[in-house]
């Protein structure tokens, strides 16, 4: 496995693993069509889009890593009640 498939696949790096493998079963599953997946796809977008907010915020805030890990991720949404997306 490369590099940058490492780091797709890394829990700490990608927070959204599990909607992205949710939207490729759905493809599989469906021969790929797409109009068949689009609830996927918005939850996966909806997913990165939270994440990128949070990561920002860090940044802002100074707050190193960036990105929390996932450990720190679990925790935060489970203070949340669950996934806000």
């Amino acid at each position: 496995m490369d590099q940058n498939a490492r780091k797709v696949r890394n829990q700490d790096i990608n927070p959204c693993i599990e909607e992205s493998d949710d939207s490729q079963k759905c493809l599989n599953a469906y021969n790929y069509d797409k109009s068949m997946c689009s609830t996927y796809f918005q939850r996966y977008k909806n997913c990165r889009k939270y994440w990128h907010n949070i990561m920002v915020q860090r940044r802002r805030d100074g707050v190193k890593p960036d990105m929390p890990t996932a450990a720190e991720r679990l925790e935060m949404l489970t203070s949340l009640g669950g996934k806000p997306y």
